[in-house]
């Protein structure tokens, strides 16, 4: 069970990922790209590119948020890299859940400015799918 909310929060990631513009290189838990190889010891989710630029995406559930020392230090890591090419920042993406939004907004407001500038936080939310049933009026014959 844990396995398949890991694949939707992953899934709800990459659509993060393609509303800002980015192309996924390697995510996890996907059919067709590779799995991404671990970034100093840390294991992420996605790996992304848009032009120039690269990003990082990582997920965050309640067992990662146990340990404050191990997510501090994970965060700052990934939220310093640069690519070998040029020393150009990587972007990383953090996907949270709901009730855990606050808590990690708060750890990320510790970070210097610099490091604040590389993170993007987002909600991870299951979307509600709405369905319309169109009504017809069927008192009126559609040919006479």
């Amino acid at each position: 069970m844990t396995e398949l909310l890991k694949r939707k929060s992953v899934d709800f990631l990459v659509e993060q990922f393609w509303r800002k513009g980015y192309l996924t290189l390697s995510r996890k838990f996907g059919t067709y790209l590779p799995e991404p190889t671990s970034v100093g010891g840390f294991e992420v989710d996605i790996v992304a590119r848009q032009k120039n630029k690269y990003a990082i995406g990582l997920t965050l559930n309640d067992e990662d948020l146990k340990d404050q020392n191990i997510l501090l230090n994970k965060l700052k890591y990934l939220a310093t890299r640069q690519t070998r090419k040029g020393n150009m920042p990587v972007m990383l993406f953090v996907g949270v859940k709901e009730e855990n939004f606050n808590e990690v907004k708060m750890i990320i407001d510790q970070f210097e400015e610099d490091i604040r500038k590389n993170l993007k936080l987002f909600q991870i939310t299951e979307r509600q799918t709405i369905t319309k049933r169109r009504t017809v009026d069927r008192s009126q014959p559609l040919f006479s």
